[in-house]
């Protein structure tokens, strides 16, 4: 469990419109230092615009947000970034041109001045995802899904997220892989940083989680911790397949 208690983002009534179409619904959470929350619900529940409304690339119709006491609801995405909130999007979203390194290095933007810092960090990715060191100087479009999903979170992870928006991580993944990105992804939580997950696989992402939201068109539905959400009947029936 989370060694702390404070609160690290608090979304309060936040709603978000694609046109007349309101996505999201006086959505209100907390994720608090060191935690992994999974949100969870089925396709087209909000999930993915949850996520695109934190880091400023969906816009916000209500509501706040802040992030460790700061009122970031206005902020554009690279002040987002700046604060510390580094989204690895749905899809992968990978520079396809580019190289796997110079996908990192464009992830490590804001702190590009700080070379030893990002030589470091970069060999460390390369350290948790081996793959990516033997694919370094390969275009990132050649790569496999699993691959470029790998790429997309170590270059949200220079970012120096203290927060990390993860948007549907094993999407399009073989099992074997989807148990390795999950893998991952509870380590790095265990090594203190702090994970919102969003992922259509509802049992992978409670099994790892400490805290779990139930979203159903745009609004909470159900928040708990992540083993009572295991065992809730009704999720179970919904979302976990019996």
């Amino acid at each position: 469990m989370p060694s702390t208690d404070e609160a690290l983002l608090v979304v309060e009534g936040l709603a978000s419109h694609y046109g007349p179409i309101r996505a999201l619904s006086d959505v209100s959470l907390t994720v608090r230092q060191g935690e992994l929350v999974a949100i969870v619900g089925a396709n087209g529940a909000g999930k993915s615009t949850l996520l695109r409304s934190l880091s400023a690339v969906q816009p916000k119709s209500a509501g706040t947000v802040r992030f460790a006491g700061t009122d970031i609801t206005r902020l554009p995405p690279h002040k987002v970034v700046a604060h510390g909130i580094c989204h690895a999007p749905e899809g992968r979203q990978v520079f396809a041109p580019l190289s796997v390194e110079d996908n990192l290095r464009l992830g490590a933007y804001p702190h590009r001045r700080d070379r030893i810092w990002l030589e470091r960090e970069i060999e460390r990715v390369y350290e948790i995802f081996p793959i990516l060191r033997e694919r370094r100087t390969q275009l990132a479009g050649t790569l496999s899904g699993g691959q470029q999903q790998m790429l997309s979170i170590g270059r949200a992870l220079l970012g120096r997220p203290r927060l990390l928006l993860l948007d549907e991580p094993s999407m399009g993944l073989a099992p074997l892989l989807v148990e390795e990105i999950f893998r991952v992804v509870q380590e790095l939580n265990r090594a203190g940083v702090t994970v919102l997950l969003v992922e259509q696989n509802a049992r992978a992402a409670l099994r790892i989680a400490h805290h779990g939201y139930v979203l159903e068109t745009g609004r909470v539905v159900m928040s708990a911790s992540a083993r009572e959400l295991l065992a809730d009947e009704a999720v179970r029936k919904a979302y976990l397949g019996h």
